[in-house]
């Protein structure tokens, strides 16, 4: 993912709990299957990048969730350094516990941290209503993120880089008093073509010209671009039950053929119990 906005609620009792939408953004020519079940982890629903093995975001049915970005620093990356979306696999396929609460494991990553080119990592256990950030860019430690509404790109949490400002702001609009927007509506928030300005954009070793193409939320250039986007909702429903719904919109409609901008659309709802 390249652009996740998110709003946070720990403390909730009923209504929204977690409220996501996302965008990643990908070379066009690497292969991925889009959200769905995996076959060989029951119980975990994500895409798959058939290039590193890994995936961008991912929800279990026990309420284990994870996503993650890359950071953007070009004269800094290895191309020997391990795949990232490995970090967030590793996760959800695991045996629940197997790797602690959250914090743990983003403890865990953090010790190796190094070892791979710059990446933000989103780990969450919503049944245990926690929600963890490590950067291996940053001087921050991992940490668990209190209430509120958020946003990564490719720098560090909440940056204050034109488009996550803008759709981090639109998201706790949308949110704000409780309210409940389709995960249609977050979607088409999240695919706005329009650029930043010029004296806008942040400086982060690209030219000028790539600079003002990547402002966009969603992306569009001949090679790369926006190859998806997710909203995700998790809502407290009552006792200790919580209801998860996903939606992704994708170029791709599993044959691997991309259709720019793409239309494909797949949605999924189930329960987490216990």
């Amino acid at each position: 993912m390249c652009l996740i906005v998110f709003d946070w609620r720990p403390q909730a009792s009923s209504g929204a709990l977690f409220t996501l939408a996302a965008n990643r953004d990908e070379f066009l020519r690497r292969t991925a299957d889009p959200m769905q079940w995996w076959a060989d982890v029951p119980g975990l629903l994500a895409g798959r990048d058939l290039v590193g093995g890994g995936t961008w975001l991912g929800v279990t049915r026990d309420g284990r969730f994870a996503a993650l970005t890359n950071y953007r620093a070009p004269h800094e990356m290895r191309p020997d350094a391990p795949t990232r979306g490995t970090l967030v696999s590793t996760w959800l396929s695991s045996t629940p516990g197997k790797h602690g609460a959250p914090l743990d494991y983003l403890r865990q990553v953090a010790r190796t941290g190094d070892i791979y080119n710059g990446f933000n990592l989103l780990i969450g256990d919503f049944a245990r209503r926690e929600l963890g950030w490590y950067c291996n860019r940053s001087d921050a430690p991992p940490v668990l993120l209190e209430a509120g509404t958020h946003g990564i790109s490719n720098a560090v949490l909440d940056t204050r880089w034109p488009k996550l400002v803008k759709k981090r702001a639109e998201l706790a609009a949308f949110v704000e008093d409780g309210q409940v927007p389709p995960l249609a509506q977050l979607i088409g928030m999240m695919r706005d073509p329009r650029l930043a300005r010029d004296d806008e954009l942040p400086s982060t070793g690209i030219p000028l010209e790539r600079e003002r193409a990547l402002s966009a939320a969603f992306i569009d250039t001949p090679e790369y671009g926006t190859r998806g986007t997710t909203a995700l909702r998790v809502s407290v429903v009552g006792g200790n039950t919580l209801s998860v719904e996903a939606t992704e919109r994708s170029d791709d409609n599993g044959s691997h053929r991309i259709t720019r901008p793409g239309d494909f659309e797949r949605a999924y709802t189930f329960d987490v119990t216990g």
